[in-house]
């Protein structure tokens, strides 16, 4: 039904349209991109006018902004526990990082490739926002590499390209998993985890974890 009149913003009601609208958004916004995605589609998605969009949202480019920073702030949450546990190797702390990683990725692909992709489109103060925070994200990778290699678990490594390396492949699932796949969310992030500390570990570290083999 086409609906029209302004909502009242912070009521249930109106954040209940908001996330509909950003739901529609962020499915177009991965299949079209930003910049091939109008108020117009996003509107027909919900049987809405476009006019009675806006009283729902500012902008095409508040919703976007609205989608990143939401994948960014899950994102953050999902490795927070490993940044702060007392007690954890190295290897048990990257290993948690990227499951975590991989499971917010896999949990909403829609919003996870387009805050991966689309929020180069922002306009120049939000994008430096998100940027820091993919800027803080990498960092947190590097240092657990860091702090692996200090302890003796990792190989000497250049500790940022590792990170850019992980992530870009941790990121790259997003364009081939499917849930309906051959292989679970869990599957997946419990394969990436292996593949990526295995490369990192020391020899010694191996053969104590029982990663070893000639």
């Amino acid at each position: 039904m086409a609906e029209s009149g302004l909502v009242e913003q912070g009521t249930p009601i109106a954040e209940t349209r908001r996330r509909q609208i950003e739901g529609v958004a962020s499915a177009l916004f991965r299949e079209r991109g930003y910049a091939g995605t109008g108020m117009r589609e996003i509107a027909r998605g919900l049987q809405l006018r476009g006019a009675s969009l806006y009283a729902h949202v500012g902008s095409k480019e508040d919703v976007l902004f609205s989608i990143v920073e939401r994948a960014a702030d899950r994102f953050a949450t999902a490795i927070s526990p490993y940044l702060h546990a007392d007690g954890m190797s190295a290897e048990s702390r990257l290993r948690g990082m990227i499951r975590a990683h991989v499971l917010v990725l896999t949990d909403d692909l829609e919003d996870a490739t387009v805050f991966l992709h689309e929020w180069r489109f922002l306009g120049p103060e939000r994008r430096a926002r998100i940027l820091a925070r993919r800027d803080n994200h990498e960092q947190a990778f590097r240092d657990s590499i860091a702090a692996g290699t200090a302890a003796g678990d990792f190989r000497l490594v250049d500790e940022r390209l590792a990170a850019r390396s992980l992530l870009s492949s941790l990121n790259g699932i997003a364009g081939w998993w499917r849930a309906d796949g051959p292989l679970s969310a869990d599957q997946v992030a419990e394969a990436y985890a292996d593949l990526h500390v295995s490369g990192l570990l020391t020899e010694a570290s191996a053969r104590h974890s029982g990663r070893f083999q000639r």
